[in-house]
């Protein structure tokens, strides 16, 4: 495995990211299909076992569930000082006042909680999972600074959100002398391009990486059209993202596998090697339930894509609405939270 350095930071990153939303309790809620730990510990041990050194889960992942098991696991499995573990916080973590967002408040409780189930002493990235419509950009971000001053966190990286929220943020970062984000995690593959309109211009010319969620659009640009996952068959309401677009989602998939068959590879090869074409994309993260999954990434970082190839599997995209980025809405939180199990309160006051 070669390293890469994360932006303009000197911290150093497998290329691949192993996405840990898949591993915790799945009677915890959130997601229904997530790998016990037993399980999830034989997959964490066969990524670091092959030099992956860079994990990311979420305090809403089976309700900690998951950096539960991701601290055991990468304890027994690797030294602290050669992985990096990134988590994120905002989303609801129980019902009643203070429970999600972005405050001081929450900040300062979830980051204990957090290092508490991890099982560690610090946070390599600390990330914003989304945008919170109800504080001040200049408490959140004055907190997280804090926070790294303190030693409890290493980087800070965002996710999910308007490019106009990221750019007022980095702009108040400099403006104070505040610790500034590093990384912006996003939804972004060959059927969801849209970040390339304004995120990854304004991370371009900021220095900054980007992490990419469903790469493979949750399975989709892995399987010939129609194909239905067990994974797929838990999630009907994620079918609906792709809707809008589904006859030219069709065809794109098509030229994937005819990529894919020409080359003698696989097609989620196909897909990751499309975006390490992108200087901007650090890492896939990658939601391994397989080892074959594991196997696949690290094969995709052999594979260059001609022009031609990649003229094919771009010239039939239409554009969209990016559904993830309502969720940084204040009718987003509260369907988060429904998703869980949790209600909370939604000022209507704006500020």
């Amino acid at each position: 495995m070669q390293y890469i350095k994360l932006g303009n930071t000197g911290l150093e990153v497998s290329p691949i990211c192993i996405g840990c939303m898949g591993f915790g309790d799945p009677s915890k809620g959130h997601p229904t299909w997530a790998l016990g730990e037993e399980k999830a510990r034989a997959l964490i041990k066969y990524a670091v076992e092959v030099g992956i050194n860079f994990f990311d889960t979420a305090n809403m992942y089976s309700q900690g569930t998951s950096e539960e098991i991701v601290g055991k696991a990468l304890k027994d499995f690797a030294k602290r000082e050669n992985v990096v573990i990134a988590t994120k916080l905002c989303a609801p973590m129980r019902s009643g006042p203070n429970a999600f967002g972005l405050s001081r408040k929450a900040i300062m409780t979830e980051i204990d909680h957090s290092l508490r189930r991890l099982g560690t002493d610090y946070i390599d990235l600390y990330q914003i999972h989304r945008a919170d419509p109800f504080t001040p950009w200049e408490e959140t971000l004055e907190a997280l600074h804090d926070l790294v001053k303190m030693g409890k966190v290493r980087y800070l990286g965002a996710s999910t959100m308007r490019t106009w929220q990221f750019a007022k943020a980095l702009h108040l970062q400099k403006m104070n002398g505040w610790t500034r984000f590093v990384s912006m995690q996003h939804n972004y593959n060959l059927i969801a391009r849209e970040e390339e309109n304004e995120m990854i211009p304004l991370c371009a010319d900021e220095g900054i990486q980007t992490l990419v969620y469903s790469p493979l659009a949750r399975g989709r640009l892995a399987r010939p059209w129609g194909e239905v996952t067990a994974r797929a068959e838990a999630e009907p309401a994620a079918a609906k993202l792709y809707e809008a677009t589904a006859a030219a989602d069709q065809k794109i998939i098509e030229e994937i596998g005819n990529i894919a068959a020409e080359r003698g590879v696989s097609r989620a090869e196909i897909s990751l090697a499309w975006l390490y074409r992108n200087p901007v994309v650090a890492a896939p993260i990658i939601g391994s339930l397989k080892t074959s999954h594991i196997d696949q990434a690290i094969h995709s970082l052999s594979i260059t894509l001609t022009d031609e190839e990649a003229e094919r599997l771009e010239a039939l995209y239409t554009p969209r609405v990016d559904p993830m980025v309502k969720n940084s809405d204040p009718k987003g939180i509260a369907e988060t939270a429904a998703s869980v199990g949790l209600r909370v309160a939604i000022s209507p006051v704006s500020r």
